[in-house]
């Protein structure tokens, strides 16, 4: 017993002497913040010179850390374009009758598209049985060509589907919703769009593994917001997003130069700061698009940690606690601290799904959100009044250090986290 005793005195002096040895600066913390929430990156709003501003910042500091490029890029800027899709006119008919220009819903980013019987579009129909939203996402995420009936049971909310109309990735397959209930023996269809095409950049830097170069660790977090709107009489115009999500990015940048003057990550460590996650995760779909989920072992996002968490300092939550041993490994690391990783306490939100981590953990990599953000009271979410002297700098940098510490682990090889069950 004794022996055990000594061993386990032994394990946590070392591990409370790795602690102190993991130290972040907060007036570098600051620095970071300060720029990405300065009024002149204009609220960072997808499509602006404002987060051009902010992605050239970011760049910059992931030269400083002397980060890779991704294989198949020249730089630090990952480019994808969004299609924009502007409806001008859609005719069409089944069975020789005319079906009305409001019962049709294309979604496609062809200009010009004309389809007929002969076109090879597989015909789905969707009846008093089908969840209308569910079954429509399930069909798009098929890229296959539809010709989807959709039973008049469902007319009051078949508008709905033009949500899936804005902003896309280029695609080769056309779906095509048609409110009937007639059982299409001969149709043709005619639908034009105005089509136009809009460039965003992910920003990612690259630490090579030494031993498990194919093994992936991501850190990541967003640095778009909302941009410019109208002043109140208690603020300027600006959204400066300094806790949604200047907070996360700084993190991401503050890790990015730990790990690369430590350079003893086994696992290749990625680096990225998401655009356009306030119109629809799109950084975070076209990112996830290009890896092999198979290949990352876990993912770090960091959404809003500039203010305290509902336990104080020296905290903060991870979502989807429960659904991999992410989190317990994280808790493990911090043995001789003081900082405290919980399970997310606002479930009822759906916070697991709804940033960046939701398109990776569907593929079933423990990608997990880690915040302090109070979800169900925090005051400044979304508003103007989200600016830099709201935020804790000094809590703000315990949360990266304990980041950076909880990590690492599954950084040297030593932590694989459990999957996450793919979604259906």
């Amino acid at each position: 017993m004794k022996k055990i005793s000594f061993l386990k005195l032994l394990l946590l002096s070392s591990s409370f002497s790795f602690a102190q040895s993991v130290k972040t600066d907060t007036g570098e913390v600051a620095r970071i913040e300060r720029t990405l929430a300065a009024d002149d990156m204009q609220g960072r709003k997808p499509f602006t010179a404002g987060i051009d501003k902010a992605a050239g910042f970011i760049a910059a500091e992931f030269k400083k850390a002397g980060l890779q490029f991704l294989p198949e890029l020249t730089d630090y800027k990952q480019p994808f374009s969004l299609v924009r899709t502007k409806f001008i006119s859609a005719t069409g008919s089944i069975n020789g009758n005319i079906i009305e220009q409001n019962n049709i819903i294309a979604i496609t980013t062809e200009a010009a598209l004309k389809i007929n019987e002969q076109s090879g579009y597989k015909i789905i129909i969707l009846d008093s049985t089908s969840k209308l939203s569910v079954d429509a996402v399930k069909l798009l995420q098929d890229q296959k060509n539809y010709l989807v009936i959709v039973n008049n049971f469902h007319a009051a909310n078949f508008s709905r589907l033009k949500r899936f109309k804005r902003d896309i990735f280029k695609r080769d397959y056309n779906v095509i919703f048609v409110l009937t209930d007639a059982v299409p023996v001969n149709y043709n269809f005619e639908i034009v769009h105005e089509i136009s095409s809009s460039s965003l950049s992910n920003v990612v830097g690259v630490l090579p593994g030494r031993s498990k170069k194919d093994e992936y660790v991501v850190f990541s977090g967003h640095y778009d917001h909302l941009g410019i709107g109208k002043p109140n009489a208690a603020m300027d115009s600006i959204y400066n997003g300094a806790n949604d999500d200047a907070s996360g990015t700084t993190a991401v940048i503050m890790l990015a130069n730990y790990f690369s003057k430590l350079k003893n990550n086994e696992r290749t460590i990625i680096f990225t700061t998401f655009t356009a996650e306030e119109i629809g995760g799109y950084g975070s779909q076209y990112f996830s698009s290009q890896l092999d989920p198979d290949k990352v072992v876990a993912m770090f996002n960091i959404e809003m940690i500039g203010t305290e968490s509902k336990w104080g300092t020296n905290s903060a939550y991870i979502t989807g606690y429960e659904k991999s041993d992410f989190g317990k490994i994280l808790q493990n690391n911090l043995a001789g601290t003081n900082f405290n990783f919980e399970p997310d306490p606002y479930p009822q939100q759906n916070l697991f799904y709804r940033s960046d981590n939701a398109t990776l953990a569907a593929l079933g990599v423990p990608a997990h959100t880690i915040s302090t953000s109070k979800m169900d009271s925090e005051k400044f979410y979304h508003t103007q009044e989200d600016e830099i002297q709201t935020l804790d700098m000094a809590n703000m940098s315990e949360i990266i250090r304990a980041i950076a510490l909880s990590s690492q682990t599954i950084i040297n090889g030593k932590d694989t986290p459990t999957r996450v069950v793919k979604s259906e």
